[in-house]
């Protein structure tokens, strides 16, 4: 999984999304601890595809070669290059892989100077709609199209689209709404995994109650510089799950202002959690210190008795401390964010890379046709370690590597289930990355009241 750069926020929202998951909001992968499955994937170098595929991009295709340019970095780079072996054992083609942690900066400017990479893989819509803008992003072959209507939902097809024209396959993705719990303890308690939020409550409750020692939530949103931003994430589950995609979108589109009395009352849905003192803070403090723990630090009370629910991104499980087993009778597991609204239904906040051409080569349509396919994904899967999974529907899950990638990829694929790009990922840096951020933790740190913060946030848009 790539776990996107606040940098990457580019204020450029590709209007009129129907969609439903959101990404998420932290400041880098090594700040997060994990990267594309850095270990645990098996060796797929060896591995046979259907050369027979590629014939429709030509018979001169031996000796050519084809850029990537990504943001993914040794060693998040190998399980790509693995991959990419069999592909040229096909076709002759070599891709030369380039992973630069300058790559949201310099993209830009290597297209406009005419240097443009054969491929890019984009980490969020806005991003896209800016290259697409510059007039040399081109168009993927039919043979691409096809498969992200056979194996990607219509929301993923949008996320790749800017003003109704497709343009960038979906690559990986990630999912953000699940609470972490601990297994064992819940057996030993005799809790139940809530399904909604009544449910919720009522366990938090029931913890408050036969455990007045221990606090029932643990929580942090600290992260330097980007300090706040998993408090956003909050937010952002709680508008998809209780006031559904319409309004989601509206939100982010600016259609309905970030001060809605809407969005008002679901930052208080949020605070009814974070900011009451006999919730959170288990293993730290009161609520105060949300805002000075570290979101690495933030679930680890879990494994000390001192808090029993934490609610993260899929991308946590490479914070938990050493030894700790991560599955759905150990030490840790995690539970989808539970329905608000029954109308709206499960929902999950995310997202993913796009893969981007600005050249249509037949070499560079072939690989976009590879990089598409079920047979790609699942040997992705297979060479990477825990932290990667994708939309993709011809997955199988069982080639990934961690349950909880397994049941995020479930998620992903059902089709009942709600996807919503992250919000704040979309809207403009100066709301997203970096009012919101501030905003939320004066909320926490200082008990800044509700409509204050959201006012705050909402004077920050730009005209």
């Amino acid at each position: 999984m790539t776990v996107l750069t606040r940098a990457r926020r580019l204020a450029l929202v590709a209007g009129g999304l129907g969609l439903v998951v959101a990404l998420s909001s932290c400041a880098s992968a090594e700040e997060a601890g994990v990267g594309e499955g850095t270990g645990g994937g098996t060796d797929v170098t060896g591995s046979e595809i259907d050369c027979s595929q590629f014939e429709q991009f030509g018979e001169d295709l031996d000796g050519t070669e084809v850029e990537v340019y990504t943001s993914i970095v040794t060693p998040e780079d190998q399980p790509f290059l693995d991959t990419f072996q069999p592909f040229t054992e096909c076709t002759g083609i070599t891709v030369n892989y380039n992973g630069s942690r300058q790559f949201e900066a310099q993209l830009p400017v290597r297209v406009q100077s005419g240097n443009a990479p054969d491929i890019a893989f984009l980490p969020q819509p806005g991003l896209l709609a800016q290259m697409v803008g510059t007039g040399q992003v081109v168009e993927p072959p039919q043979a691409v199209s096809d498969n992200v209507d056979e194996l990607w939902s219509e929301a993923w097809r949008e996320y790749g689209s800017v003003d109704g024209t497709f343009y960038a396959a979906p690559l990986g993705a990630n999912t953000k709404s699940f609470v972490w719990y601990s297994p064992t303890a819940f057996e030993e308690a005799g809790y139940e995994i809530p399904q909604t939020w009544d449910e919720l409550i009522a366990l938090t409750d029931q913890m408050v109650a036969d455990n007045p020692d221990v606090k029932p939530w643990c929580a942090g949103i600290g992260s330097g510089d980007a300090t706040g931003w998993p408090a956003t994430d909050w937010l952002e589950d709680v508008v998809l799950h209780e006031l559904g995609p319409d309004v989601y979108d509206q939100w982010i589109a600016h259609e309905i202002p970030f001060n809605d009395p809407q969005i008002v009352a679901a930052l208080d849905r949020v605070g009814s959690i974070l900011r009451n003192p006999d919730y959170v803070n288990g293993g730290f403090g009161d609520v105060a210190s949300i805002a000075t723990t570290t979101f690495q630090d933030a679930g680890v009370p879990i494994t000390q008795g001192n808090c029993w629910l934490h609610r993260q991104a899929s991308f946590y499980q490479a914070n938990w401390p050493d030894g700790t087993e991560v599955a759905e009778d150990g030490d840790v597991f995690a539970f989808p964010f539970p329905e608000i609204n029954s109308e709206v239904g499960q929902a999950v906040v995310g997202g993913g890379e796009f893969v981007a051409a600005f050249a249509d080569r037949p070499e560079v349509q072939a690989l976009q046709y590879y990089l598409s396919t079920a047979e790609w994904a699942n040997l992705k899967a297979q060479a990477s370690g825990p932290g990667w999974l994708t939309a993709n529907t011809g997955l199988d899950v069982e080639n990934l590597v961690s349950p909880i990638d397994q049941l995020a990829a479930e998620q992903l694929q059902d089709e009942n289930v709600t996807f919503r790009f992250d919000a704040s990922d979309l809207m403009p840096a100066a709301v997203g990355s970096a009012a919101e951020w501030r905003e939320l933790t004066a909320w926490i740190a200082n008990g800044q009241d509700t409509q204050t913060t959201l006012d705050n946030i909402e004077a920050a848009w730009p005209n």
